[in-house]
């Protein structure tokens, strides 16, 4: 393996003027200089940037536990927390928990074995008890993103609740009275908060819920696909969908069109989040729409924040959605 020493020896100089070359510590003539970069490229020298930076006390690097990156939603958030991070001159590692406990401890161990300066977590069920307390107590300053936990950290996440309460309540005022839901995985708290909405909406019109129009669709497009399928083919079937989710959206949609039926005029259709190309379906899909890059810019702001050493109370932020109205509700 090449060292500092090599390169130094090639080009005549010391090894502390090769150091002062690379870190730019102290001005260098640009002959020495210029003899230096020589030795280097011929040398394919590389400087182990993780040695330094752990002697320095920093990585720059920041590690993101997130589940289901097949999910348009959370590959559009990894970008957008991707982008914030490279603008700090920050590097992101990302693990996928799979949503599973097991999976994401080892995510969280890799990171934390890795020195990342801070972690973004998108917490999987059970996390307050298993790996939040474990990065917190390694003293790694921690944001969670999406999903929100009972423990004393910073969180950002979209408003749930009004939307998917807003989303319900534009069926019901177009007259529907069978209203089904398509609900994440258990556990999470947007699962809850999201379906928590649902019920919201029903009480103020003063409707009973109806257990039959409950559908747990995991969060998973061939489970909701699975459900959504049995519920539509049943005696009484619902005259108007909700899914909670983009995945459960792409399951619903095949459910629908796999039995031949048309939205809206079999039934009426909203989804929680948005795809970047929702206005090439037909019909075009009324959506409540996260703010994707403020939900990840917000995240890393914090993180950055508590990286240089702030102490201030941790804060929890709700990034409103937008309301697109177009027309698989049934509206013209």
């Amino acid at each position: 393996m090449t060292t500092m020493g090599d390169v130094a020896r090639i080009a005549g100089v010391s090894a502390s003027t090769v150091s002062h070359v690379l870190n730019g510590t102290r001005k260098v003539n640009t002959a020495t200089r210029l003899r230096v970069e020589a030795a280097i490229e011929e040398t394919g020298y590389r400087r182990n940037v993780v040695a330094r930076a752990l002697a320095a006390g920093r990585t720059h690097t920041v590690g993101l536990s997130i589940s289901a990156l097949t999910n348009p939603y959370f590959g559009d958030l990894v970008h957008a927390v991707e982008r914030a991070l490279s603008d700090a001159g920050y590097v992101l590692i990302v693990g996928d928990s799979h949503d599973e406990p097991e999976s994401e401890k080892r995510v969280v161990d890799s990171l934390l074995g890795r020195k990342v300066d801070g972690m973004i977590v998108a917490p999987a069920a059970g996390a307050e008890r298993g790996t939040l307390p474990e990065i917190t107590g390694a003293g790694t300053p921690l944001v969670l993103i999406d999903r929100g936990a009972d423990i004393d950290s910073d969180q950002v996440s979209s408003e749930n609740l009004t939307s998917a309460q807003s989303l319900t309540e534009h069926l019901l005022d177009l007259g529907h009275r069978r209203v089904a839901v398509v609900r994440g995985r258990p556990g999470l708290s947007s699962t809850t908060e999201r379906f928590d909405g649902y019920i919201a909406a029903l009480a103020g019109r003063g409707m009973k819920i109806e257990a039959d129009l409950i559908l747990d669709g995991d969060s998973n497009t061939d489970i909701a696909e699975r459900e959504v399928r049995k519920l539509m083919s049943a005696a009484n079937p619902p005259t108007a969908l909700v899914s909670m989710n983009n995945a459960m959206t792409i399951g619903t949609l095949k459910a629908v069109n796999g039995l031949g039926l048309s939205i809206p005029g079999d039934v009426a259709f909203v989804c929680y989040d948005d795809f970047e190309w929702a206005d090439l379906f037909e019909p075009k899909l009324t959506a409540a729409a996260q703010d994707v890059d403020t939900v990840g810019a917000t995240a890393v702001r914090l993180l950055l924040r508590r990286i240089q050493g702030d102490q201030d109370a941790p804060q929890r932020i709700r990034v409103p959605t937008t309301f697109h109205h177009r027309n698989s509700c049934g509206c013209p």
